[in-house]
């Protein structure tokens, strides 16, 4: 499953700013992301899986954003 999948899921199921906050990629991704970023490391990193790693990074991103919103929701 790709990240922006899990991530679509986890909105789409409902959540709270405390879920968010938990909120943590499956030990697949957090795998193929380390797979990327060596594959970058070494030069041996393609097209699709450039913009793979892009797309991984973009939804980080997000992600750190949304927590820190939600971060002050729960400290409101």
């Amino acid at each position: 499953m790709k990240a922006y999948d899990e991530l679509i899921d986890f909105l789409a199921s409902g959540t709270t700013p405390e879920r968010v906050l938990l909120f943590k990629p499956s030990t697949e991704s957090s795998l193929r992301v380390r797979e990327l970023i060596g594959k970058e490391k070494s030069g041996e990193l393609n097209e699709e899986e450039r913009s793979e790693l892009d797309s991984y990074f973009q939804l980080e991103h997000l992600m750190r954003l949304t927590k820190a919103r939600a971060h002050n929701y729960v400290q409101s």
